[in-house]
């Protein structure tokens, strides 16, 4: 990930703005007073830069939660930061911050948040959890110019290399989104999806509660499945095989096929990968016969106005349970204008978000994001909204 390590800190006044980089504020941890968090906008992308304290110099990157994408655009923010205060670069691998060709053109990459002002109208819609390389999705989006393609990657390289060839390609048929795709399928409205593909996921063989396949994932694959729509596993894990049929012959009611080393139109470099070294490729497939009830959401994320620094402090570090949810309260900031932010944990157990919630005297609001507008979710932000303001 693009870093950049100076020699040491020097805070400067906010908000400011440097080339096309804007600087809004900065929060400090009040339990570890080496880690600093920079607001930062480039046009429409809106994150964090994180400042640490390291043994022998100053750590800048980008945070985790908010990172954006493409990549070049932490790397002009971390070099437009450096700029701004003067400092003393010691070492850096963000030399280069120009925009790649295929990467300018960004229409295909899409926030939750677009997908949140309304899901896009096709006729068939087929969705594709960790693409990875992409190879499986850009085929498929070739020779299915009439199909839209979802495809949900969290893995960075991996969206810009398929954002390039989409660009390269020219497809119009094909949206990238970097999320959750356990939390995203809560947005889809029912009964639209013809395909939903899980092709070599990761194991976790050590945290088998991260894996994408689930009871709850089943059941939200199956209302967005259109009838006759396929959620097709491939993997070449036989633990993930066998946990997996387990979890799909545990239904009240399914219709299921299993493969073993059955070839496809095209294969993923995993796949050619594990064919070289002779593994086993297994595929479970679930057949929905239903047509499931309409999607219908209400709620909304809207905060009281008020600060009060006693309740928040009390906060910080505890965890609040509410029906099919939680939150967590990780980390306690202060911000530089006055204002207090919490980085929480929140949501269903099996499916928490992570996220920034700011709390000031005449506004409160989450960051980057909004959290996915679910019931739990919707449940989950009425109490947060209480701890927060009584």
């Amino acid at each position: 990930m693009p870093h950049i390590h100076i020699r040491s800190f020097k805070p400067v006044a906010l908000p400011a703005k440097k080339e096309n980089v804007a600087f809004h504020f900065m929060a400090s941890n009040v339990a570890h007073t080496d880690e600093h968090l920079i607001a930062t906008g480039i046009g429409d992308k809106e994150f964090f830069l994180l400042v640490k304290d390291t043994a022998e110099s100053v750590l800048l990157k980008s945070e985790k939660i908010s990172r954006p994408s493409p990549t070049y655009i932490v790397k002009q923010a971390l070099n437009q930061y450096a700029a701004l205060t003067e400092s003393e670069i010691l070492a850096s691998n963000v030399n280069d911050t120009s925009e790649h060709l295929h990467l300018v053109e960004d229409a295909s990459l899409w926030s939750i948040h677009d997908f949140g002002k309304g899901f896009p109208e096709a006729d068939d819609v087929r969705v594709e959890v960790g693409f990875g390389s992409g190879r499986h999705l850009i085929h498929q989006a070739k020779e299915n110019p009439d199909v839209l393609f979802i495809g949900i990657e969290i893995h960075k390289p991996s969206l810009e290399q398929a954002l390039k060839q989409i660009n390269i390609l020219g497809l119009k048929n094909l949206i990238l989104l970097d999320y959750d795709a356990r939390l995203f399928l809560e947005l889809i409205p029912s009964n639209i999806v013809s395909r939903i593909y899980v092709h070599f996921p990761v194991p976790w063989d050590k945290k088998p509660h991260r894996r994408v396949i689930s009871p709850a994932f089943i059941t939200e694959s199956t209302r967005v499945l259109a009838p006759q729509g396929r959620l097709e596993l491939r993997t070449d894990s036989e633990n993930y095989f066998a946990y997996s049929w387990e979890t799909f012959i545990s239904l009240t009611k399914a219709k299921l096929e299993v493969n073993k080393n059955q070839d496809i139109a095209i294969s993923s470099k995993y796949e050619d990968r594990w064919k070289k070294m002779e593994k086993n490729i297994y595929d479970i497939t679930l057949i929905n016969d239903e047509i499931s009830p309409e999607l219908k959401l209400e709620g909304s994320f809207l905060f009281k106005n008020g600060m009060d620094e006693e309740r928040l402090t009390k906060l910080n570090t505890t965890t609040q349970k509410v029906e099919g949810g939680f939150i967590h309260f990780e980390r306690l900031y202060t911000t530089d204008d006055g204002r207090m932010m919490f980085r929480v944990s929140m949501g269903s157990f099996e499916r928490p978000e992570h996220l920034y919630v700011i709390i000031g005297k005449e506004k409160s609001y989450y960051f980057p994001t909004q959290p996915v507008a679910s019931q739990v979710n919707f449940a989950v932000h009425k109490h947060l909204d209480e701890l927060l303001h009584g």
